[in-house]
């Protein structure tokens, strides 16, 4: 039986390597890899109607995926031999721009990529916004977002994000399948200094 280090190690992977972190960089990747993680094995066709894109489109970027081993084909899922599909190899990609940052590919490829990932996020954030008229009051009162400053040191900085991604992990770590009553909900979190 596989012990929890196992279990996590298979949910994640971290990235350090320049050419798969450019991989990821590419808005229409992100957003492939997203659909896999969150939605479950897809075809090329579901994937294009979703992404409105081109099936060669789409197929030419899970190939890039799955050069960096992002994603694998799924064949078994396949009704026939015209149809592919794809499938995340991991539920979550990590990345340490601070061990990134003193090797000029690593570092220019790092940044590249949390630009695309805070595109993505305002992309996904303002259809949200542009949503919220179909949304029940309630989902939509359970909303929340907001700001705040605080002055720390660099411990109590450290502390923070540490809390809040075990707090992030206690709400997702077993509710990523469908239950009755659930909608697919978005956590985004972020803390910094500032310059």
């Amino acid at each position: 039986m596989p012990d929890d280090e196992s279990i996590a190690q298979a949910r994640s992977v971290t990235v350090t390597e320049p050419t798969s972190l450019r991989a990821l960089a590419h808005p229409l990747r992100l957003k492939l890899l997203g659909l896999l993680r969150v939605e479950g094995p897809r075809s090329v066709g579901q994937l294009a109607d979703l992404v409105d894109e081109a099936p060669g489109t789409v197929s030419y970027h899970l190939g890039t995926l799955a050069k960096s081993g992002f994603v694998v084909e799924a064949p078994e899922l396949a009704n026939d031999g015209r149809e592919r599909w794809w499938r995340a190899v991991h539920e979550q990609t990590h990345f340490d721009p601070a061990e990134l940052r003193d090797d000029p590919a690593r570092r220019g490829a790092s940044v590249a990529l949390r630009q695309s990932i805070l595109q993505s996020y305002l992309a996904e954030q303002l259809a949200a916004l542009d949503a919220e008229s179909t949304l029940d009051a309630a989902w939509l009162g359970a909303s929340t977002g907001g700001d705040a400053f605080a002055h720390l040191t660099l411990e109590e900085f450290a502390r923070f994000g540490e809390e809040l991604e075990a707090l992030v992990e206690k709400w997702t770590a077993d509710r990523r399948e469908p239950r009755e009553g659930t909608r697919v909900t978005r956590v985004l979190f972020s803390s910094f200094p500032r310059p």
